[in-house]
């Protein structure tokens, strides 16, 4: 009896859990708690003619002071220029953005310029806009530039993380081409560099954070890792078991991520090592859906978002260099399937409410734009400096020249607490640009630009002629004459006609009360700080 009992002894193998004591069950985190906050209605933007095409591509750009989304247009392509204040319903005749000859396929801001925009089109054209700072009262059709070398429709827009004035394009003649738009051309035939590397249509390009590297999925179902000057491949990915549709560098973590299906055509997601793209770290599936997966990557907070075409969903993960590298956090869900999305720099997010994110829903089934925040809940209502470490701000850090010889050099980092400085002193080196400059302020005035934009997301009002410096007195002559509100000339917005549009407007001055109420009150509670460090500094030196 004895030796039979010995069967059911348990062996050694089986106290494997507490072997592993020592991995923790639950990861601590500060973004365990997110959660995605939908808009108020009137905080929406409705009856917006959003496009029907069937192209897997955002269709939406948002900066701190426009929101772009491509429509319908008949006999050629066209997007809208709505003012991220001017929620509620759109005008049935509002002004579009009109000039290319076939359907817009992809449109992306200037990180330099919130005035400027790229779109491209099945024109086989890409053009530059500068979008003017009163309100359209009419279809607005003066482009600033004129692209033109792609062969077939171009399907891909990109400007560089840090230099002025690249932008890249991929058109479906299976090239990826670098354009210098500092040049006195209005149109430009011959980039400076053509890619010639691909097999088939580039879905998707993202640069590291530097942009020293471009990575590309291919519908040959390659990923390629590419030296953006020369065009030479320097890793490529041939794994038969994922074929990815869209790829994302996540930072200076020195890894990819890409989306995709599985053999089994399940959505899934794969981690790839930046060095070696022979197989993937980690493979996830997601669900049987079928529609694109796209991702997003927070360098700040090291989250990752994905968001899927056709459902309602989005889900994020906090990335780590240690395995698991995928840590699940939790999921926005919504019965609204999405058409397109943009999300907003990181410039011209609420601070004050501890918003790490936010997402620009294009709903089709209800003509609705809808803006979700991603929310850390804090009983504070102090700035969090850990969840806002410095970020990319909106200055450039090479020139295009600088750029093109092969210099590198990281984004000009800002802090998003209200009246911070940059934190790189390091300006653009003076020379004299051929063309109107990207950045349309002074070294001076990028200081106090990007103060206010931090705080409340809209543009300053000019300084008076005797204040501002020379510089801006002589390439700004315009803004001398005007009174500038939240961006836009008070003189050349039409009075309102009916009583919503007089609604609209009285909740638009009670919002802006607020705010500047909210804005006096920090810049009191900043000013108490000072007060109290030179007490100390005094105390100190005593």
């Amino acid at each position: 009896m004895v030796a039979g009992s010995s069967r059911f002894l348990p062996s050694p193998q089986v106290q494997r859990p507490n072997q592993m004591s020592w991995h923790p069950q639950y990861r601590s985190s500060k973004f365990r708690h997110v959660f995605g906050k939908p808009a108020s209605k009137e905080n929406c933007y409705d009856s917006v003619p959003i496009t029907r095409s069937v192209h897997d591509n955002h269709f939406c750009a948002v900066n701190p002071h426009f929101i772009a989304v491509v429509t319908e247009c008949a006999g050629g392509g066209a997007f809208l220029v709505i003012p991220l204040h001017q929620t509620g319903k759109l005008d049935p005749h509002y002004p579009k953005v009109c000039g290319h000859r076939g359907n817009v396929l992809d449109i992306k801001w200037n990180p330099f310029d919130d005035f400027e925009i790229a779109s491209c089109s099945e024109d086989t054209t890409i053009k530059i806009w500068d979008i003017p700072k009163q309100l359209l009262t009419r279809n607005f059709t003066t482009y600033k530039k004129e692209l033109v070398g792609h062969s077939r429709r171009v399907g891909l827009v990109e400007w560089h993380p840090t230099a002025a004035n690249i932008l890249f394009s991929s058109g479906y003649d299976y090239k990826v081409m670098v354009w210098n738009l500092d040049t006195k051309e209005s149109v430009i035939v011959n980039p400076v560099r053509t890619i010639t590397c691909h097999q088939d249509v580039i879905l998707s390009m993202s640069f590291n954070t530097n942009g020293s590297l471009l990575a590309t999925a291919c519908k040959d179902r390659k990923i390629r890792i590419l030296d953006p000057r020369l065009g030479t491949i320097l890793q490529e990915a041939s794994y038969k078991g994922h074929r990815a549709n869209k790829v994302l560098f996540l930072g200076n973590m020195k890894k990819l991520l890409s989306t995709g299906t599985s053999r089994w055509n399940n959505r899934q997601m794969a981690l790839w090592d930046q060095d070696n793209l022979s197989v993937p770290l980690t493979e996830e599936d997601l669900d049987g859906s079928s529609g694109v997966l796209f991702p997003f990557y927070d360098v700040d907070t090291n989250m990752l978002y994905i968001v899927g075409k056709g459902d309602g969903n989005i889900r994020y993960y906090e990335v780590s260099a240690e395995k698991p590298h995928l840590n699940y956090l939790t999921e926005y869900r919504s019965y609204n399937p999405q058409k397109g999305i943009g999300t907003m720099p990181k410039r011209g997010l609420e601070v004050s409410s501890c918003e790490i994110f936010r997402f620009y829903k294009l709903i089709t089934t209800k003509s609705l734009i809808e803006p979700i925040s991603m929310i850390v809940p804090r009983r504070s209502e102090s700035y969090q400096e850990d969840i806002y470490p410095p970020t990319a701000g909106a200055q450039p850090s090479l020139t295009a020249r600088e750029w093109l010889s092969g210099m590198n050099r990281e984004p000009i980092l800002v802090s998003l607490r209200p009246g911070s400085q940059p934190l790189s002193p390091r300006p653009l080196p003076p020379e004299k640009p051929l063309s109107t400059p990207t950045a349309r302020t002074s070294p001076q005035l990028l200081d106090h630009t990007a103060k206010l934009s931090a705080e409340d997301g809209q543009r300053p009002v000019s300084q008076p002629e005797g204040k501002a410096p020379r510089w801006a007195v002589e390439h700004r002559p315009e803004e001398k004459k005007s009174w500038l509100t939240n961006g836009f000339d008070i003189f050349e917005c039409p009075p309102p006609k009916t009583e919503n549009e007089l609604l609209q407007m009285f909740y638009r001055q009670q919002e802006e009360i607020r705010r500047l109420r909210e804005l006096v009150t920090q810049r009191e509670v900043q000013a108490k700080q000072l007060e109290l460090e030179i007490k100390n500094l005094r105390m100190s030196s005593a």
